[in-house]
C-alpha cells in the first residue's frame, strides 16, 4: 500500500509588514525601483544568479513583476518581499511553493553589500523560513545555492537548514553548466533566534 500524500491546502494570509528584531519585511512598491536598482545593476551581486545586472528599465519591470507576489495563494504563487532597515532597503527575499500541496517551498535572496557583515541576511532569512513554517504550515523549505557562492552557503547553514546533495552541473546559466548544493530544512527542526545566537555577531 502506497503512502498517502498530504492533501492541498488552502494557504491562510500573511500580515505585512512582518518585523523581526531589527528589519521589517514588506512588499514591493512602485517606490523600490531606485533602491533595487542600486544594488541588482552590481555584477558582484547577480554573479549567481541567471540574469545580468538590472538596467533601469530591467529593474522597472522586475518591480512590477514582484508588486503582484504578495501572497502564498496556490501552486504557482510567489511572496516576494523587501528587506527594510530603519526605513532603507537593504535586500529582498522570495519564497514559493515547489509542489501542488504548498507543503515544500524554495528560497532565494540577495542583499546589498554595503549591509553586510551586521547579520541582517541572517535576521532576514531566518523570518522567511518562519513565515514559510509557522504562517503557510510548510513542512520543508530549501534553496539551491551555487557552490561558489561561499556567502550563501554559509547563511544557510547560519540558519540552520543542512547540506544535503550536490548535484553536479544541474542548472544552465549564463552559457554554462554550473553544480547546484541543495540545503533543506524541515518544520520540526528549525531554529528559534535564541539558537542562533546574537544577530551582530554573523555576516
Amino acid at each position: 500500500m502506497f503512502p498517502r500524500q498530504p492533501a492541498t491546502v488552502r494557504s491562510p494570509s500573511l500580515a505585512l509588514p512582518h518585523h523581526t528584531a531589527r528589519l521589517s519585511l514588506r512588499s514591493y512598491t512602485v517606490d523600490d525601483v531606485d533602491d533595487s536598482l542600486a544594488y541588482y545593476a552590481s555584477p558582484t551581486v547577480v554573479t549567481y544568479v541567471p540574469w545580468e545586472p538590472w538596467t533601469r528599465a530591467e529593474a522597472q519591470r522586475r518591480i512590477v513583476e514582484r508588486i503582484k507576489r504578495t501572497q502564498l495563494d496556490g501552486p504557482g504563487s510567489a511572496l516576494s518581499l523587501v528587506v527594510e532597515l530603519q526605513g532603507r532597503l537593504i535586500g529582498d527575499v522570495v519564497l514559493w511553493p515547489v509542489d501542488e500541496t504548498m507543503s515544500r517551498g524554495e528560497m532565494g535572496w540577495a542583499f546589498d553589500p554595503e549591509a553586510g557583515g551586521h547579520g541582517y541576511a541572517t535576521e532576514a532569512v531566518h523570518a522567511l523560513m518562519r513565515i514559510a513554517f509557522e504562517t503557510y504550515g510548510m513542512h520543508r523549505v530549501l534553496a539551491h545555492v551555487d557552490p561558489r557562492n561561499e556567502a550563501s552557503l554559509r547563511l544557510c547553514e547560519r540558519v540552520g537548514m543542512r547540506r544535503e546533495g550536490h548535484l553536479r552541473e544541474n542548472a544552465f546559466i549564463k552559457d554554462e553548466w554550473v553544480d547546484s548544493v541543495v540545503f533543506g530544512a524541515l518544520a520540526a527542526e528549525w531554529l528559534h533566534p535564541s539558537d542562533l545566537g546574537e544577530w551582530n555577531t554573523i555576516a
